[in-house]
């Protein structure tokens, strides 16, 4: 069974090639050979691929794209409440959604998850590898089980926490936060415990082989991801990220396809480098960042911090965005959460394309202007990012000032008739002609 890599390098065009190349406007060949490089992939297992799955493109060469996070936990939550937060989710232009679940039953929320699921779906293997028995306990056997049976369920990216290794420990002394990655800190309790390697690591080639297998795509997980701006691009984050570079360069000659993790908390003026400093460890592969988060002090509005941080990381060299949401260390998000957490990231990405000259990238503002200047408010809401939002917005205003019908207000209620610049700009230019 050939991989997308596989085919990309054999000069060949895949149907998921096409459709993406469609779905973004990019020649089609740009793409295959953006895969072929290992510049982008296309996260698509072939067993969702056969039900609802429409394949996505991440990489620099197409627009930025937003995941969301989801997933029940043993205190709170239900299957129906996921399902109902992943369709929340996608409604607002999610590109991507991973089960987090660390509760419930794993396997029948993952499942139901799946068949709703039209995007790619990842998730985090170690999670379930740990369910019902102790971190020290776990070996390699039960790895490979529940990776090769959640492959067949469909999952079409796993986060993997290879590149966290035992000398690597030692760099944490100095460390605010510690490890904060939940798969990080299970490993590294595993390796202290066992006072071996990390199995991840030494297993790798016979995980790879699974991932070629069902056309898997790997997100090598950054274990030491900072969390704490204190942390930020530390020798501890730097060492890991060098061993991913190298388990990237790995799994590619075995033809899967791999995007990289990254951070977490990153001061703003230090966003650049990490960018940079990742394409060039990891030879351009895609680079996936958890906002990234510009200050530690925004409990409760971390949906902001991550979007300032995230439109730097989409302008210097990320092509994936994870969402944060409000909630971020205060809680699960509830289906607002999501939605808010979602558009903030969207937000970011597109502010990312359109900075970096992206092609088509700003068409879509043009568009909301010119409406916005015709005081065409039926266009000015459909191409908002969250055109229900807005629209319950304009509407709320209408009423305020006694107009029921949405096309007609020719003016807003911020400023009134007689002030607003929109609608005196549109009698000048028409006494101009």
């Amino acid at each position: 069974m050939t991989t997308q890599l596989q085919i990309a390098r054999n000069n060949t065009v895949s149907e998921q090639v096409k459709q993406v190349s469609i779905s973004e406007n990019v020649d089609a060949e740009l793409i295959r050979e953006e895969i072929a490089a290992g510049r982008l992939v296309i996260p698509a297992n072939k067993l969702h691929l056969k039900t609802n799955l429409k394949p996505v493109g991440i990489g620099r060469a197409l627009t930025t794209k937003v995941n969301a996070n989801i997933g029940a936990s043993s205190i709170r939550s239900t299957i129906e409440e996921e399902i109902e937060k992943m369709h929340a989710a996608i409604d607002v232009g999610a590109d991507a959604v991973m089960d987090l679940s660390t509760g419930g039953n794993l396997d029948k929320t993952r499942e139901q998850l799946i068949a709703n699921c039209t995007v790619p779906f990842g998730t985090v293997p170690i999670y379930q590898v740990i369910e019902k028995r102790s971190v020290e306990d776990i070996n390699e056997k039960i790895i490979l089980e529940v990776i090769e049976k959640q492959a067949k369920q469909g999952v079409d990216f796993f986060t993997i926490h290879a590149g966290l290794l035992k000398e690597h420990l030692p760099l944490l002394e100095k460390r605010v936060a510690g490890i904060v990655s939940r798969g990080g800190a299970l490993l590294a309790k595993w390796m202290l415990h066992h006072n071996r390697q990390n199995l991840m690591y030494d297993m790798f080639d016979d995980l790879c082989d699974i991932m070629l297998e069902y056309d898997v795509c790997f997100s090598l997980g950054d274990g030491l991801r900072p969390g704490a701006i204190a942390d930020a691009t530390d020798e501890a984050q730097l060492a890991e990220l060098r061993t991913l570079g190298e388990l990237t360069a790995r799994a590619q000659e075995k033809g899967c396809q791999v995007m990289v993790e990254g951070p977490g908390h990153v001061p703003f003026n230090q966003i650049e480098y990490n960018m940079k400093i990742q394409q060039e460890i990891c030879n351009g592969a895609p680079f996936y960042v958890l906002g990234p988060l510009v200050t530690d002090l925004g409990a409760g509005y971390d949906h902001i911090t991550s979007a300032i941080g995230g439109t730097a990381a989409a302008y210097y060299g990320a092509s994936f965005l994870c969402y944060v949401t409000p909630r971020e260390h205060l809680g699960l998000p509830n289906m607002d959460d999501v939605r808010t957490g979602v558009i903030a990231s969207k937000i970011a990405a597109h502010a990312g394309d359109v900075a970096r000259g992206l092609k088509g990238a700003a068409e879509r503002d043009k568009k909301l202007s010119i409406a916005r200047a015709n005081l065409d408010w039926k266009v000015h809401l459909e191409e908002s990012l969250d055109s229900k939002t807005a629209e319950r917005m304009h509407i709320e205003a209408c009423k305020e000032i006694g107009m029921e019908e949405l096309p007609s207000a020719d003016y807003c209620s911020m400023c009134g008739r007689d002030w607003c610049s929109v609608r005196i700009n549109r009698e000048i230019r028409e006494a101009a002609k």
